[in-house]
This record gives C-alpha cells, sequence and structure tokens, in this order.
C-alpha cells in the first residue's frame, strides 16, 4: 500500500512538472513553435515519462487552457460583482508571473487546434462572470436594464483586449490598471450607485496585499 501511494504522489509531482514545463515553453514559442521534446528537456524529463502523462502537445495544451480559471482563486471573500471584480483583478496580477496564466495568454488564437468552442478559454470566462452577474442579480446590484449575458461577454473581451494591448506595450506590467480602468467605465451602466460605490479595487483584490 505504501510503495503504491509513493508511485501516484510520484505521478503527480510528475505531471505538475510536465504542465509547468508545458507552459513555459508555449508562453515562450506560442502553440507552433512548442515541442514535446522542448518540453520534456524543460520538465527534465525522458519522451518516454512525457508520453505516459500527455500523448502529445495537443493534449497538454488542452489541459493548460481547461486549468486556467483553477489557478485564478481570488484571495479575498466576495460574492456578486465584488467577486467578478476581484476574478479579473487576480487573473491580471497572475499574468505578470504565472507561467499556466501566460501560456493561456499565447494559446488564445490556437485553440480551435486542441479545444472545443464550448470548453475555450472564452467561453469558460464568460461563463464564470455571467455566474457572478446572476448572483449580482440576485443581491439587487445591477440596474434594472443591465444585459447580464452581453456585459458578461464585454468584461471578458475587454479584459482579453487590455491583456493583448498591455503585452505590445508595457510587458503586462499595467494590466491591473487597465482592468480597473474597463470596470470603472462600465459599471455606471451595470450597477446600481450604492453597489458601485462600495465596490473595491487594487492589489489587495487581485494578491491580498
Amino acid at each position: 500500500m505504501a510503495g503504491r501511494v509513493v508511485k501516484q504522489e510520484r505521478a503527480i509531482r510528475t505531471r505538475a512538472t510536465l504542465i509547468r514545463a508545458a507552459a513555459e515553453v508555449f508562453a515562450e514559442s506560442g502553440f507552433a513553435g512548442a515541442s514535446v521534446s522542448n518540453i520534456a528537456r524543460r520538465a527534465g524529463l525522458t519522451l518516454g515519462a512525457m508520453y505516459f502523462h500527455f500523448q502529445n502537445k495537443e493534449e497538454l495544451a488542452r489541459e493548460i487552457v481547461l486549468s486556467q480559471p483553477a489557478t485564478v482563486v481570488p484571495p479575498l471573500e466576495s460574492r456578486g460583482l465584488q467577486h467578478a471584480v476581484d476574478i479579473t483583478l487576480t487573473w491580471a496580477y497572475g499574468m505578470l508571473d504565472n507561467p499556466v496564466l501566460l501560456a493561456g495568454a499565447r494559446l488564445v488564437t490556437d485553440q480551435e487546434q486542441f479545444v472545443s468552442p464550448r470548453d475555450n478559454s472564452h467561453a469558460q470566462w464568460t461563463e464564470i462572470i455571467t455566474q457572478d452577474f446572476l448572483e449580482a442579480r440576485r443581491l439587487r446590484e445591477l440596474r434594472s436594464g443591465a444585459e447580464v449575458a452581453p456585459m458578461a461577454r464585454l468584461i471578458v473581451n475587454a479584459c482579453t483586449g487590455a491583456q493583448m494591448h498591455a503585452s505590445l506595450e508595457s510587458g503586462r506590467r499595467d494590466l491591473p490598471q487597465r482592468v480597473e480602468e474597463t470596470w470603472r467605465c462600465v459599471l455606471p451602466s451595470l450597477a446600481v450607485p450604492s453597489t458601485a460605490k462600495r465596490l473595491e479595487f487594487g492589489e489587495a483584490r487581485g494578491r491580498g496585499l
């Protein structure tokens, strides 16, 4: 029994090492420029170990894209609109140094090669923000005419665009500020005034500092 547990733990560690190595390679080289040999080399593992866990780079890329939401966990507890804000800020700060998130950003334009449309990153994030907006509606935080689905898509589209421009113009250093600007522009047409006034922003919401 003990030997089986040790093997399972070793397999979990090896898989995690491969995912991180793949994320680093994808973030640097993109999907087309990455190879399984480069990923295995970065992980310090043999190709045999690589193929034991993942059949090809498509499977690795899919794992990275599908795992994006699980890596974005706001440090502070919140609900409704504040949670939507916190999710986007945690993502924005994570984009500064998290290899899995950086790989996800680089893989966006190639997702059709390894992820179905209903599971791509845009669909995942839109669903998460939609659920936060639905909760915000139940909490009476939204204006009566605010449309949940279009607004959720708008936030995701704006954050995606902000990431792309920040990558080109500042190395993403100002991405959190760009995300905050997006919210401040959208909130007047989305939130009731009392809710908009009490929403919190800043590094504390994204990193817990």
